[in-house]
């Protein structure tokens, strides 16, 4: 029986091996059509269609939006410094705020019986990606003796690249995250205190905090005297 196994030891893995094969040529052709490969009318003409899309499920909630204009610029430079230009754009961003409520668990929830109070340690908020709308530019504006076709195209990857580049760290920045953390609290707060209402705890107090401000050494601790749990199995 040996023997047998080792006979098609081989054959057995060479086909695994073609599958293997086969399937990473299916999987990079799959990108290379979505990417590369334009799709054209019977005429020859390119057509505006989706190529590739995909939907799925979320248990962040959006909790604040930022929005606002951004001015880019770029600059590129060929033919040796001979031929120099530059753009600048300014368009319409946007960046919301989410609070990830799908690992909340009983062990971030402290309940202070006394002061019938609940304490909701909640991640923390987190910008999207920046939507810099370009559909919707006010001003364009490219300078240059003589702008090449590529050279168009690089200014206007490096404006849209700095473009998210610069709402990106304005999103993250001290100050706008403190304030979406404010929106983050309310919406938080608003979420948890529904099914205490529910079951008679309607006057009970919702504090919720971010990462930031736990970990200082001084943060008010509450006396935790009962897990939430228990709370809301008794109000059953």
């Amino acid at each position: 029986m040996a023997d047998g196994v080792r006979r098609y030891a081989g054959p057995i893995a060479a086909a695994l091996l073609i599958l293997i094969v086969g399937a990473a040529m299916l999987v990079g052709w799959q990108r290379y059509n979505r990417d590369y490969v334009v799709s054209v009318e019977d005429d020859g003409s390119a057509v505006t269609k989706i190529i590739a899309e995909k939907i799925g499920g979320t248990a962040s909630l959006r909790v604040s939006r930022l929005t606002g204009t951004i001015q880019s610029t770029a600059q590129d430079v060929r033919g040796f410094g001979l031929l120099k230009s530059d753009q600048l754009v300014k368009m319409p961003y946007s960046v919301d705020y989410f609070v990830d409520l799908s690992g909340l668990s009983a062990r971030d929830l402290e309940w202070n019986a006394q002061s019938r109070t609940l304490i909701v340690n909640a991640p923390d908020v987190k910008p999207d990606r920046p939507n810099v709308d370009e559909s919707r530019r006010t001003l364009v504006r490219t300078n240059g003796v003589f702008v090449t076709r590529r050279a168009g195209e690089e200014l206007s990857r490096k404006v849209s690249a700095h473009a998210q580049a610069r709402a990106e760290k304005s999103a993250r920045s001290p100050e706008r995250m403190a304030q979406a953390r404010e929106y983050g609290r309310a919406a938080v707060a608003k979420i948890m205190a529904a099914p205490l209402g529910a079951m008679g705890y309607g006057d009970a107090r919702v504090i919720v905090t971010f990462p930031p401000e736990r970990r200082g050494e001084n943060r008010e601790r509450w006396d935790v005297t009962t897990p939430i749990n228990e709370v809301l199995a008794r109000g059953r």
